[in-house]
Order: C-alpha cells, then structure tokens, then sequence
C-alpha cells in the first residue's frame, strides 16, 4: 500500500498512552504535572516484540488488531484506496506555548495541551536509564504532550478512564486532546478492525464517553479514518455510520459546551478536498452543535505546509460558520511523506512540530501528536509496540519548533 493513506492500529484498550486505566486503580495525575498521553488499561513489555510481517490490505488500517495488545500503529494505504485507521499514543509533554490564535487557542488562552503520565514511551524511558538513546528520546519525545486513544469498546469502564484524564487535565488548567476509536467496523477489517459490535451500541458508548468530559477544555479528534475510509461500506452503512458521527458530536458538545469536536479529514493525500467535505457534511462536520472543525494527517507524514493549504480548502468547501478551524498531526511529517508510498515505519522520517495550541495560522487551530512517535506500524517491531530505534531516528530528524516542515 501507499502513503497515501494513513492507518492506526489500534488493538485492544487505546494507542499509545492510552487514556483507559481499565481494570486499574486511577494514575494519581497530581503527581506528575503536565503529562499528556492517553493511559492505558494494559501495558506492553518495555522492548518490542519481533517485527511482524503485516500485509497491507485495500484500504489499510495502522498495524495491530482489537484483539492484540493496545496501541495503534501507524497508517499505510495505496493510492485511490482509503486510509485505514491510525494509532494513538501518549507520551509526557513539555508545554506548549499558551494559545493565541484560532478559535481553539482563543477558548484555551493561557493554557497548555496536557501531557498524561502513562504511556509506553514513559515506561521505556523510566526502565532504561542507563540507555544512551534515552536523554534524546526522553527530550524530543517523552516529554512531549500527545493525544490519550480510548481504542477498546468497555461501556462499564469509559466514563471513569475519559474522567481520569480530564479531570487530571483539568488540575493543571492544561488541555487534554482525546481520540475516541470505536466505531463500528473500524478500519474495514484492515489491521486495526474492531469496535462497538453495532451503531446502537456505539451511540451508547459514545454517551458514556460524554459522561467523562468534565467542564474544563477539552478537544476531541472523534474517529480516525471513520469518514475518509467509510467508501468501504453499502451506502445505507455509510450514511447509518455518518448520522450516527453526527449524533456524537452533538453529545459530546452538549456535555462539555467547552469541549471542542473536530472530524475526519483524511489528509492532503488522499481524497480531493471537495470530495471529502461532502462527506463531512453528511457525518455534520459543518454544524456548530457537533462539530468545531476537522482533523487531517492523523499517523500520516504529509508536511504542515500541505496538510494546511488541504484543510482550508476541506473548510471551504465544507461551508458552515466562520468560527471552524483545522487541527493537524505533526508528529512524524517532519521530513513529509516518503516518495514511494512507504506507510509501515518509513526510513527517514522525522518528528515535525511540536504539540501547540498556538500556530499563527489562519483557521488552524492547533498542532497536535496525536499519533505517538516510536509506536511501530508493525515493521520496526510489534504493531503498536514502543520501538527505541525507531523513535531515536524519528528523534535526531526533528525539525525545528521555529519553522514549517
């Protein structure tokens, strides 16, 4: 498969850190401030299993199963064919740089993106101290806020694991991004396949995810690939699946009216921008009552340059209120997509900007890592695994927070 498309691989709890302690006593978030990164219910071994052989499938998804451990991978997909779902990932955050522009920085002036204390690239670095790769990983990634993936359908634990994170968030009058990832038929039974076991129970899922927002800021990147991928299901399914994004939107925003809801862009490579806003429209991306705007490049490589002039046009087209703005995955594009369409841990790739909610661009609300750098796709090491070679490389080919990659 291509770059074109970008997958998340999402098995069992959440990507990355995941943000579900289920089945675990809640992190004491007032002992470590400002970490950002979805917690997660079970944990990987500090080193990542062999590399798996994984075969890309039509429209791909990240590497890794529901029913693997937790933690998404990264995304792949051949031209024309729809990116499969991405991974999430934690990590701990340095903060960002107060918001100042976009809607999102105005609704978060004088906060910063929140860094939660669980993920694999913590227990990596808290277990390897002597290793000489840690102070690079440590700086340029651990330390880093990322979003907290909720990847596992638990209805009786969700409230609690979402509240865990906001409230801890919330503590610090810091801003917690979370990625909810259960949509039915996820990913199109590519490697990240999973999710609720219908669209009833997913609408109750999603009620409950609601129920743990809290009152403080909050953005939600709500489904991964469940728009730009949903050509892989009978029309009825897809327009079923659209009205139900569109009722979580509506909820998540009635629970929170300070919670801010973005959609599924894709990216800059792969649907035309007028395509995929029509799409939007149907999942009620372009209503103020479910939707602040959408999200683009989530576990893809595409440069900050691209995927900014691609949502433009994905909002203009998409029409709606003025106040709609763009949130972008910069976590791995720091070097851009590669030129073969490598998706599974491409060679020479490099963390782009850091994580802000200040990106003095027009109608960009925020730069986010909401894929976690050093997760393998599934070639560096096991899906979802936390790969130190991998992240080192992605490490040393950082550009700088100061320019555009």
């Amino acid at each position: 498969m291509v770059a074109v498309a970008s997958v998340v691989v999402a098995a069992g709890a959440v990507t990355g850190v995941v943000s579900a302690l289920d089945g675990r006593a809640a992190v004491d978030e007032a002992t470590t401030a400002g970490t950002t990164g979805p917690p997660r219910p079970d944990r990987l071994p500090a080193e990542p299993s062999p590399p798996q052989a994984t075969t890309p499938s039509g429209s791909g998804s990240g590497s890794g199963s529901p029913s693997a451990s937790p933690g998404p991978t990264s995304a792949r997909r051949e031209p024309g064919t729809p990116p499969a779902g991405r991974g999430g990932h934690d990590r701990r955050g340095a903060p960002a740089p107060t918001a100042g522009s976009g809607p999102a920085a105005t609704a978060a002036s004088g906060q910063r993106l929140y860094r939660h204390p669980e993920s694999r690239v913590l227990d990596w670095v808290r277990a390897n101290p002597d290793d000489p790769r840690r102070p690079v990983i440590e700086a340029r990634i651990a330390d880093q806020p990322a979003a907290v993936w909720f990847a596992d359908f638990t209805p009786a634990t969700i409230t609690a694991r979402v509240a865990a994170v906001t409230s801890g968030a919330a503590a610090r009058g810091r801003v917690p991004v979370l990625v909810p990832y259960a949509i039915p038929d996820r990913d199109c039974g590519g490697h990240s396949r999973g999710g609720a076991p219908g669209l009833d129970a997913y609408d109750a899922w999603i009620d409950r995810f609601a129920a743990g927002l809290g009152t403080g800021e909050v953005i939600v990147v709500l489904e991964p690939d469940a728009v730009a991928q949903a050509g892989c299901l009978p029309a009825a399914e897809r327009a079923d699946r659209f009205a139900s994004l569109a009722r979580a939107g509506r909820v998540l925003k009635a629970a929170n009216p300070k919670a801010r809801v973005y959609h599924d862009a894709g990216h800059s490579g792969w649907h035309p921008a007028e395509r995929q806003a029509r799409l939007l429209r149907q999942a009620g991306a372009a209503s103020p009552a479910s939707s602040d705007g959408v999200f683009s490049n989530v576990s893809n490589f595409h440069r900050t340059a691209d995927e900014i002039a691609y949502v433009r046009r994905v909002l203009d087209a998409l029409g709606g209120p003025p106040g709609l703005g763009a949130v972008i995955d910069t976590s791995r594009n720091g070097n851009g997509a590669p030129a073969d369409g490598q998706w599974c841990d491409p060679a020479g790739r490099g963390l782009g900007r850091t994580p802000t909610l200040t990106t003095g661009e027009e109608r960009i609300d925020a730069y986010l890592w909401v894929k976690l750098p050093g997760e393998s796709d599934g070639c560096k090491g096991a899906p979802g695994s936390f790969t130190p070679s991998y992240a080192y490389d992605l490490a040393r080919r950082a550009v700088s927070s100061a320019s555009v990659s």
